[in-house]
């Protein structure tokens, strides 16, 4: 069972229902699984309902029944595709975008993904009900990470440096990096506080921005170890040591963090509205996760040692979403790597007791 919320006046009443998109994704199934611990119902969208029907009995067996409902948008980019999910939600945690981090022309895959995004917040505006909407964009959107370099971000700084990056013909394609998905964020965002500011809809409106996450998955089973807290399961087998040596020492958050933030974003009083929150727990490099993991389980063999590449220097205003968080009884702040790391272990220490193969995993994750 997961730890219950109490929210001081709350903006949103408990019992009302609150839609999740992508509900079966890690981000997404800690906002569902704070929600419901905060007194909320859930409507969670996925896909494929068979695909992802292990969620019903989840988060049944974590908070009791009929308080969590799965819902099927096989095509969000379909006229209409939201009009039967979003119908009596009284708020909306929005956490499906673009996962592709290969994006060579950020402007073509714009025009592609802005479209449905829009249709969203159009379809909210179009139902009286909802009164709270959370957006979910990047870290990457603010800024790109260099250890070498002290920056102090602000609310509304953005990664215009990967936009120019990724516009650049002059510059070899494969010199660019990961700058195409990081502008790609960078574009979709700003476009969306566009319309929220030139639209002025009647909910309140707010983004979030994720860095790096890891902590314990709930259900890796049927999950696996998915999105960036596959990552760290990386380093625990000593695979793809290449890729994690490009990513630049940066901030993380802790999965169960960033589900309170939506929880205290949507229906904590007083109201939250037009703000971007730093989702930034503290800092990271891969480095570090390897020498933390190694504290932990000295007796494994194998451990990856990714190279010391230096430590994050810049100033993000993580405050506000401390905050945030306390207004939900947390008051000991984020939760620390250390912490977040043994939960990211339980998840595949798991799975290696039922006896499920490395291949398995990919296999979870791909799902």
């Amino acid at each position: 069972m997961t730890e219950k919320l109490t929210i001081t006046n709350p903006t949103i009443p408990p019992d009302s229902v609150i839609l999740v998109t992508g509900s079966n994704g890690l981000i997404a199934s800690h906002v569902v699984d704070q929600l419901l611990a905060a007194g909320y119902r859930v409507r969670g969208t996925v896909r494929n309902t068979a695909k992802s029907s292990y969620l019903q009995s989840l988060f049944t067996t974590r908070h009791g029944p009929d308080r969590f409902e799965l819902v099927e948008v096989p095509d969000i980019t379909a006229p209409g595709a939201w009009d039967g999910a979003i119908r009596n939600v009284s708020g909306i945690a929005h956490v499906v975008g673009a996962v592709d981090l290969s994006v060579r022309d950020p402007d073509e895959a714009l025009a592609t993904e802005l479209p449905w995004q829009i249709a969203l917040l159009e379809a909210a505006r179009r139902e009286p009900s909802v009164k709270s909407f959370v957006f979910t964009s990047s870290a990457w959107a603010v800024w790109t990470p260099d250890a070498g370099k002290r920056v102090a971000l602000t609310e509304w700084t953005w990664n215009d440096e990967a936009v120019a990056l990724a516009r650049d013909k002059s510059v070899d394609p494969s010199k660019k990096g990961m700058a195409g998905f990081m502008a790609l964020k960078t574009l979709v965002e700003r476009e969306v506080w566009e319309w929220v500011r030139r639209e002025k809809p009647a909910y309140a409106f707010n983004s979030v921005l994720l860095d790096t996450v890891m902590g314990e998955c709930l259900d890796p089973k049927h999950q696996g170890i998915p999105s960036t807290a596959g990552m760290v399961h990386w380093v625990w087998e000593n695979q793809h040591m290449d890729v994690l040596n490009m990513m630049q020492p940066q901030w993380y958050v802790d999965c169960r963090d960033a589900g309170r933030l939506y929880v205290a974003i949507l229906a904590s009083s007083p109201r939250v509205d037009r703000e971007r929150i730093f989702a930034f727990g503290e800092r990271y490099s891969w480095f570090k996760v390897a020498q933390i993991l190694s504290e932990l389980y000295p007796k494994h063999k194998g451990m990856g040692a990714p190279e010391n590449t230096g430590w994050d220097q810049t100033a993000v205003p993580n405050e506000r979403g401390e905050k945030l968080l306390a207004r939900l009884g947390q008051s000991q702040g984020w939760t620390c790597l250390r912490k977040s790391l043994k939960g990211n272990a339980k998840s595949w220490l798991s799975l290696e007791r039922a006896g499920v193969t490395d291949e398995k995993y990919s296999v979870l994750t791909a799902n």
